[in-house]
C-alpha cells in the first residue's frame, strides 16, 4: 500500500511541531533537532517537516511505497511520463535509507517515490544544514534545471548528491 508523502521547509520547527502535532492530532513518528516526520493513517500520509533550508513552503512531495515491486511500478510509471528521472540507491536522507526515484513535474515540482529501508543516524549524506537547494535529497541536476535533466542515476551512496 502506497502512503502519500510531503516535505515541508519550516523556520521554526517546534512551533511547527506544535501546530501540526494538534492539527493532526498525533505526536510526531520521529524528532531529531532538525526535523519531524508523521506516519499518519487517517489520511495516510508521511508528512515531514525540516528547518534545513532557506526557502520556506513546500519542500517535495512523494509516494512512498512497501515494497521492490512497488517501487518498480512507479520507476515504470515515471518512465513512461518522458519528463526526468534520475534513481538513488541505498541513500541516505531525512533519517532514513531508502532507494529512490526523483522526478521533476512540468511545473519544476520535485517528486520523490521511495521504499524506506531502515532508519539512519544522520538527515543526509553529503548535505549542508541550510543548503540552498530545496528539497532534502533532490539530485542537484533536477533541482537545477528540470528539462534538461538527464535521464541516468546521477547518485550512488557517498557520491555528494544527496
Amino acid at each position: 500500500m502506497k502512503r502519500f508523502h510531503v516535505h515541508v521547509s519550516v523556520a521554526d520547527l517546534s512551533a511547527s511541531i506544535r501546530y501540526y502535532t494538534a492539527l493532526f492530532a498525533a505526536e510526531p513518528t520521529v524528532v531529531k533537532d532538525d526535523y519531524a516526520k508523521w506516519a499518519l493513517e487517517d489520511p495516510r500520509v508521511n508528512f515531514a517537516i525540516s528547518s534545513r533550508t532557506e526557502k520556506l513552503g513546500v519542500d517535495h512531495l512523494g509516494i512512498q511505497v512497501e515494497t521492490d515491486a512497488e517501487l518498480a511500478e512507479m520507476q515504470a510509471r515515471l518512465d513512461s511520463a518522458d519528463l526526468p528521472l534520475q534513481s538513488q540507491t541505498g541513500t541516505n536522507c531525512c533519517y532514513a535509507t531508502s532507494n529512490k526515484y526523483w522526478s521533476v513535474d512540468p511545473q519544476g515540482i520535485a517528486w520523490e517515490s521511495f521504499h524506506t529501508l531502515g532508519s539512519a543516524p544522520v538527515y543526509g549524506e553529503s548535505r549542508d544544514r541550510r543548503a540552498e537547494a530545496s528539497a532534502c535529497c533532490v539530485p542537484s541536476q533536477l533541482n537545477a534545471a528540470p528539462k534538461q535533466a538527464a535521464k541516468t542515476a546521477c547518485c550512488t551512496p557517498g557520491s555528494g548528491c544527496c
